[in-house]
């Protein structure tokens, strides 16, 4: 007898592609709940920044995993993966859709995949110590050393990924197991999940970049610079002070740079972003992509989806 599998409807894809209105679309179809699958979305606080969805917006439906975890707190896959799967599974139990929304790969793949992480313990000494030598002999060092014990993690890796190179030399220093490994021995058990993935994307990449623009430009009218102002003052620690939208205000709230400029380096820094949610979404064959910039209006494309949606249901 096949496993029984529970159904799972995910919208992924860019930035300000539209993923929220779709999901809550999908969820009033299908009498579903949101999960979130955003790794800034988590945090409390950063409202604006994160794009997080107003009480307009969510139009009665529940959000889940959405301003939950302290902004100081580091807030890592495996605790996304624990408290999603608990979610999804509660959400199924009442008879509900769980409909997973968000851009964030990495959490998406690990969800939907069923990846195993290994428990161990954090050392924080060795972890300050490979921070302390990334600091003297720059990211590239950490990352050529991960490159001699686990060749095909660091070929996945930029140096840019300091926290991601930290992670899988602290994997092999604490289990003596590389994280191609683990990840190897992670696939082994199946998914528990029936899985419909949609991926919003766009034929033309301005047309994109565009709608970045003026999200952007909502924020600040919202009130953007304020919230990270305010934010920036509780000096922060943990993962949140990654948020696009926060850090590259730092030099205007130093004197250093002027807001405009700032302004720019959010969009060019969330394009950029953009850029690598759809690379890392397109590896995944799974995934049907609707085209927004093919649609006349939204509701052609809510329509498609949900028939498609259906379909896959049964």
């Amino acid at each position: 007898m096949e496993e029984y599998k529970i159904p799972l409807v995910a919208v992924v894809g860019p930035t300000a592609s539209g993923k929220t209105k779709l999901g809550v679309e999908i969820a009033k179809r299908f009498d579903g709940e949101i999960v979130s699958c955003d790794s800034m979305q988590i945090y409390e606080g950063l409202n604006i920044s994160t794009a997080k969805p107003t009480e307009e917006e969510k139009e009665g439906i529940p959000h889940h995993l959405i301003g939950f975890a302290s902004s100081d707190r580091i807030f890592s896959v495996s605790d996304y993966c624990r408290i999603a799967k608990e979610t999804v599974a509660d959400i199924h139990s009442r008879g509900r859709l769980p409909v997973l929304v968000g851009g964030t790969g990495l959490y998406y793949s690990s969800l939907v995949d069923n990846i195993e992480f290994i428990d161990e313990e954090t050392d924080l000494d060795y972890r300050n110590h490979l921070k302390s030598r990334a600091e003297k002999e720059g990211a590239g060092a950490i990352l050529e050393e991960l490159r001699r014990v686990d060749p095909e993690t660091a070929a996945k890796l930029h140096s840019n990924n300091l926290g991601r190179i930290i992670r899988a030399l602290e994997i092999y220093h604490a289990t003596g197991r590389t994280k191609t490994e683990q990840d190897r021995l992670s696939r082994l058990r199946p998914s528990p999940y029936r899985l419909t993935a949609i991926g919003l994307d766009c034929k033309n990449r301005d047309y994109l970049y565009e709608r970045i623009n003026r999200r952007v430009d909502m924020m600040l009218s919202a009130g953007l610079v304020d919230e990270a102002r305010s934010f920036f003052e509780g000096n922060p620690s943990g993962t949140a002070v990654q948020a696009i939208g926060c850090k590259e205000l730092l030099p205007y709230f130093v004197g250093a740079e002027t807001l405009e400029k700032c302004v720019e380096n959010i969009k060019m820094q969330t394009r950029r972003y953009a850029k690598r949610q759809l690379t890392w979404f397109r590896r995944d064959e799974r995934i049907r992509f609707f085209y927004i910039d093919e649609y006349a209006d939204a509701s052609a494309l809510i329509n498609d989806v949900n028939g498609y949606v259906k379909e896959n249901l049964g």
